[in-house]
């Protein structure tokens, strides 16, 4: 996979898992209900779940191309999470 899809499959991974772990529920079923999330995210993006696993190994056996990738994956989360707080902030009623 190339550094931007790779990039955009993380961020989805990731808002996942934290979604995951934001659920009322105990440990084992969140890592039951994970996997689920984890294939909505590669058929979202069109990707196969061992292409992934194997483009993550690449990613990682080159730790400056890593740490770019998750410079680029904190940044956008950083956007979602303020995007998210400035929607909630204008629903308020003034």
């Amino acid at each position: 996979m190339d550094q931007a899809k790779m990039i955009a499959v993380l961020i989805d991974i990731h808002l996942s898992e934290g979604y995951v772990s934001t659920l009322p529920i105990n440990y084992d079923s969140s890592r039951t209900l994970y996997p689920m999330f984890e294939h909505d995210v590669f058929e979202k993006h069109n990707v196969i779940d061992t292409v992934f696993h194997k483009s993550l190994e690449y990613y990682i056996s080159k730790p400056k191309l890593i740490d770019k990738i998750y410079e680029s994956i904190i940044d956008s989360l950083n956007v979602i999470e303020k995007e998210g707080l400035i929607k909630e902030t204008d629903e308020l009623p003034n």
